[in-house]
């Protein structure tokens, strides 16, 4: 009995032991994540501006991205008050020289990922000046307005169906009128 109490009391400890060393594992992540999250270089290359009408969900610190290469972040977002569009500041690393027709487009990396901006160089022989801004963008594209879009057309639709049908009701076949399609 006794060494059975003594088993006992040692798997209590292992486990005891393991659980603590768990725990200082998990701390350790959580302090280097915090200590990480501001160090994106955001002094690391030149900065670009641009203009957006719609930046929903690009925040300061959100990537800048050429052919899916992270090269730089947002620095800033302010609203223009004449023109009221959002002003963004980026960086971009000091050895990627763009085209001064290059686009800046928000993009997201999946249906609700988060959002970046995606460069696309033109052919244009004239590089950007750092502080100079890319007139060609292209905002964020809103899932609820697509949404919102696409039930208004369904049910126009199906309005315009049965107001076409006689007496307001569907036409046998499903098809407006009592016409049957092929």
């Amino acid at each position: 009995m006794a060494s059975a109490m003594a088993e006992k009391s040692r798997r209590s400890l292992a486990e005891l032991l393991t659980g603590g060393a768990v725990l200082c594992g998990l701390a350790a992540m959580l302090a280097a994540t915090v200590l990480n999250e501001g160090r994106k270089s955001d002094s690391a290359g030149y900065q670009l501006n641009a203009d957006f009408a719609h930046i929903d969900g690009l925040d300061i610190g959100s990537d800048v991205r050429l052919a899916g290469v992270t090269v730089g972040t947002v620095v800033a977002e302010t609203v223009n008050p004449t023109t009221y569009k959002a002003h963004v500041t980026f960086t971009v690393r000091p050895d990627i020289k763009l085209t001064t027709d290059t686009a800046a487009i928000i993009t997201s990396d999946s249906l609700l990922g988060g959002k970046y901006i995606a460069l696309s160089p033109g052919g244009d022989d004239k590089m950007l000046s750092p502080g100079a801004t890319v007139t060609q963008t292209q905002g964020a594209i809103s899932l609820e307005q697509l949404l919102s879009k696409f039930i208004f057309s369904v049910t126009d639709t199906l309005t315009r169906a049965n107001k076409s049908a006689p007496d307001g009701k569907a036409a046998p076949g499903g098809a407006p009128g009592g016409a049957d399609l092929p």
